[in-house]
């Protein structure tokens, strides 16, 4: 298959882990972002976010691979230019599209292009406006597709190289085998269908993903006021190949840059369109509820949460990523300082801006550090690391004796036999 020069424009999660792969495929890569200091860490080599196996394959690839703050040069002599952008929610809930029309506004400079992809998640509807827009400038000989991204931080190079399915959203032939010819050596199937499909793949795919997350959680609830154990619930569901495994694990509930995002997204389109899409309204209003049910049951305990010192143990929105956006944590974070405690925090990777609620917290270096003379501490993130942790020697340093896992990490009979006040998700309190 031939090689071909591709830029991509954003130098994020998905633009990078994008960029590397597609060098790893053989093609020649320019990465444009408009952030110098992200420019600068990958020129010098590194890169900017953590993704296991990310640096390993730009390090790999960097013939193949440049990096650049201009989109004329991006655009100069490349064949297909990948769009991954990102597209924040608006007041509105309605995705901010300015960041693709301001690629597509780049496009005139270009003379060899053959296709547009879009991989950033945008409303259905988006395809047909960018086509339009096109057409406009003079570029009807450019092919479009939408080529939405399924990879999950912390293993998003595996997601991309060994794919449930490549989805090609696209009006015409030359186009849906210039996608399939890009992604030879991807071990998955290519799906090709209609532009307005592939954009609700990724929306639909991503909301029915957050609601098994919040119907999981709602289980959970009535798991406490009942006796059952969500865990051995979920175990036996998952077991029935209809259904599955994959995200039912009780908890905090879903952060990062794509559920919540997505979820709203979906709800805001439904309503510009005059549905009111109750389901996923449902979804969100429970997600946005649950870390808060958890600090509730917290203060109980307590019997108040003013002056108490809590340890925060893991601060991302989940584990083996460094990404804080829309993590749970920030709502435990807020929470438990607005009810005037004093919050220490442990993560091996976070790094939170200098804003509260994190300005007014305390970093500790280790889960015991955290915990030392603390009234309570919660399991926020899902570190394996917290498996390793002495408990004993944290219960011995810690104030009183309270653990709130809101991960379901540990076992509650070995917390319980140790001393600890264990309370998790959906499986009742346990105590000596």
């Amino acid at each position: 298959m031939p090689k071909r020069n591709v830029a991509v424009f954003g130098a994020g999660y998905i633009g990078l882990v994008t960029s590397a792969c597609l060098a790893e495929l053989g093609h020649t890569v320019t990465v444009r972002d408009i952030q110098p200091e992200r420019i600068r860490i990958l020129c010098a080599g590194d890169i900017p976010i953590f993704e296991p196996g990310l640096g390993d394959m730009i390090s790999r690839n960097k013939e193949r691979l440049s990096f650049t703050l201009d989109a004329g040069e991006a655009v100069r002599d490349a064949e297909v230019v990948y769009v991954c952008v990102n597209t924040p929610p608006m007041a509105s809930g309605d995705a901010d599209l300015s960041r693709v029309w301001a690629v597509v506004n780049a496009l005139k400079e270009s003379a060899r292009l053959s296709a547009v992809v879009v991989k950033s998640t945008v409303p259905v509807g988006t395809g047909t406006r960018i086509r339009a827009a096109l057409d406009a400038a003079g570029l009807e000989h450019v092919g479009y597709a939408s080529n939405p991204e399924f990879t999950a931080e912390g293993k998003a190079v595996q997601d991309f190289m060994r794919p449930d399915r490549v989805v090609v959203g696209t009006a015409d032939d030359a186009t849906a085998a210039l996608l399939t010819e890009l992604h030879a050596g991807v071990d998955g199937p290519v799906e090709v269908m209609d532009v307005a499909s592939a954009e609700m793949v990724k929306m639909a795919a991503n909301a029915l993903l957050a609601t098994k997350i919040s119907f999981t959680n709602e289980i959970a609830t009535m798991c406490e006021a009942t006796g059952a154990d969500i865990t051995q619930v979920t175990k036996a569901i998952g077991m029935d190949h209809r259904l599955g495994p994959h995200f039912m694990n009780a908890g905090l509930g879903y952060g990062g840059s794509c559920f919540p995002k997505d979820s709203r997204a979906l709800r805001a389109m439904a309503g510009n369109a005059g549905y009111p899409f109750q389901l996923i309204t449902a979804v969100i209003d429970v997600n946005e509820l649950q870390p808060r049910r958890a600090i509730q049951r917290l203060k109980t305990r307590l019997e108040g949460l003013r002056g108490k010192r809590i340890a925060l143990l893991g601060m991302t929105f989940k584990a083996g990523t460094d990404d804080m956006r829309e993590a749970p944590s920030t709502t435990v974070a807020s929470r438990l300082l607005a009810e005037g405690a004093q919050v220490r925090c442990w993560d091996p990777l976070a790094q939170p801006r200098d804003e509260e609620p994190w300005s007014s917290t305390e970093r500790r270096a280790t889960p015991v550090e955290a915990m030392a003379g603390a009234d309570a501490a919660m399991i926020v993130t899902e570190w394996p690391e917290l498996r390793e942790v002495p408990w004993g020697e944290a219960l011995a340093g810690m104030a009183r004796p309270v653990l709130f896992d809101g991960r379901n990490l540990l076992d509650p009979q070995a917390m319980s036999k140790l001393g600890f006040t264990y309370l998790s998700v959906g499986r009742g309190t346990a105590v000596i």
